[in-house]
């Protein structure tokens, strides 16, 4: 087996902190929605553990896959990536992000989850979500993580806290889309250095 490579070095990147926004409202220039039933609830909040301080994206509600996306976005080619801390959840104690995202039913997510210790790449097509690689490996809750995915045509490549785990192909959405943040359920999670570049 080869294992495939992708050399994304982005001409344009930016890294969102949430520092200068208004505490207890979702990120002016977001969509703070869901994928799925429930209520999702995105708000920027204060945070003492941040890796930027001092504040955080943070997901308290629940709904099958709270999804809080950023509007100006449209990326084919390059890469996403966030720092993310799993809180408390009974069902679910993840973080993940997302890309080419065409709307809030159908984007591309990988996901780290701390109940089952593994990271995950899945397509989500009208709302239904669909795993197509899968990796087992220690996601601690409660501690700040690392997620990044680089993405080229059909190509996508998984980090997790600074070792790649997952190389992967898909062919379900080729067209340039947003780039977001994800949980799932009832996980409340904190994010944060939240960067992404195109290709």
């Amino acid at each position: 087996m080869i294992a495939m490579t992708i050399a994304v070095a982005p001409a344009t990147a930016e890294i969102v902190n949430f520092d200068e926004m208004k505490i207890g409202a979702p990120p002016p220039g977001w969509t703070a929605t869901q994928t799925g039933s429930g209520s999702a609830k995105w708000s920027v909040e204060k945070d003492g553990s941040a890796p930027s301080k001092p504040n955080v994206l943070k997901q308290s509600g629940q709904a099958t896959f709270p999804v809080c996306f950023k509007n100006d976005t449209n990326v084919k080619d390059g890469f996403v990536e966030v720092k993310f801390k799993p809180v408390t959840g009974k069902e679910d104690q993840n973080g993940g992000i997302i890309w080419r995202t065409q709307d809030a039913n159908n984007y591309y997510i990988s996901r780290a989850n701390a109940l089952e210790d593994n990271v995950t790449i899945y397509h989500t097509i009208n709302g239904k979500r669909v795993a197509f690689k899968n990796i087992n490996t220690k996601v601690t809750s409660g501690v700040w993580h690392t997620l990044r995915v680089e993405f080229q045509g059909n190509k996508f490549a998984v980090t997790f806290d600074g070792n790649k785990v997952i190389d992967a192909t898909d062919e379900s959405f080729a067209n340039a889309g947003k780039v977001s943040v994800w949980t799932k359920a009832d996980s409340v999670t904190l994010f944060d250095d939240f960067a992404y570049g195109a290709k």
